[in-house]
């Protein structure tokens, strides 16, 4: 679990692997994580977008860029909370990802990005 404060909203997030839903013969692997979004600032803020780098052991690095997560574009009071849970495919047993959360304060509309920490995607096979 790694756990990053910016302004105020701490972001923590916690990783699975997932075999039931890998295939290591063909070089699938998924991997889903938990994120948590703690406004412990005292403005009410709404999460607008995400940017991710994603990273494969394979040596492959890809960006995902998009408007709030998983469908949703969360507003946050001081004190909030926001859990979600997605997933990343890799084609490796090992990764990483890291990103920013573009944020807008609701008293004057300014935007400011969050970072989200990186955090490490690791079949536990690899550990071995």
């Amino acid at each position: 679990m790694t756990t990053e404060v910016t302004e105020g909203i701490q972001i923590t997030v916690k990783s699975f692997y997932r075999p039931g839903f890998s295939n290591p013969l063909k070089n699938h692997f998924l991997f889903t994580y938990r994120v948590t979004i703690e406004n412990n600032s005292n403005d009410t803020v709404q999460l607008l977008s995400r940017h991710w780098h994603i990273f494969d052991s394979n040596a492959d690095h890809y960006e995902v860029e998009g408007e709030g997560v998983v469908g949703f574009q969360p507003i946050l009071l001081p004190g909030d909370v926001h859990e979600y849970e997605s997933a990343c495919e890799l084609t490796s047993e090992m990764g990483s990802m890291y990103g920013t959360y573009t944020m807008q304060r609701q008293l004057d509309d300014s935007m400011f990005d969050v970072n989200v920490p990186k955090f490490e995607l690791v079949a536990p096979m690899k550990l071995n």
